[in-house]
């Protein structure tokens, strides 16, 4: 017996509608698939869940200094003029960014291999790519979903049967975080 279901797809191509699904999941919270695809759903999000939940305080805070652009209201670099040449004026920032331990770091890489990169879009400016920004899912997982289920063990998502698909009458399912 196989340790995993087929799908009627080559390795490949199983293994890209499995990523996206799953992304999607993380993404939205729930999907509505087949009931097969989403029992090997589970299967991947549970061990993505159980891994940001070991690791989501394995991490210090350290305050860096660095170099940042100054910029007028129109959003547009201020420049003087020093020795007759135009130079950008640079102002010195603290931020205090999050340093993962090497543990963490091995499994936000994992889930890199997982997860796509997700683009979110504004509603007003669809099909444009101003004013786009990337959603980070695995840092998703580290600061949402992690604290969400820490005092829980396993049993991160909910298959619920939803009826026959009316085209081929494949049984459909609704697979979400509880």
């Amino acid at each position: 017996m196989a340790g995993y279901r087929k799908l009627g797809r080559t390795s490949s191509q199983r293994k890209a509608l499995l990523r996206g699904q799953v992304t999607s999941l993380l993404y939205h919270g729930k999907i509505v698939t087949t009931e097969a695809k989403a029992k090997e759903i589970r299967k991947i999000t549970e061990s993505l869940i159980a891994m940001a939940v070991r690791e989501k305080d394995n991490y210090e805070e350290v305050t860096v200094t660095g170099k940042v652009a100054r910029k007028d209201k129109d959003g547009k670099r201020v420049k003087e003029v020093v020795d007759g040449k135009k130079v950008t004026v640079y102002d010195e920032v603290e931020k205090t960014i999050k340093k993962d331990s090497p543990s963490r770091l091995h499994a936000r890489k994992k889930m890199h291999k997982v997860l796509y990169s997700v683009t979110e879009v504004p509603k007003e400016t669809a099909g444009r790519k101003k004013n786009t920004k990337k959603v980070d899912i695995a840092q998703k997982l580290f600061d949402e979903l992690a604290p969400k289920y820490a005092g829980r063990n396993g049993g991160y998502t909910r298959i619920v049967k939803i009826g026959p698909r009316k085209g081929d009458a494949a049984m459909q399912v609704i697979i979400e975080l509880v």
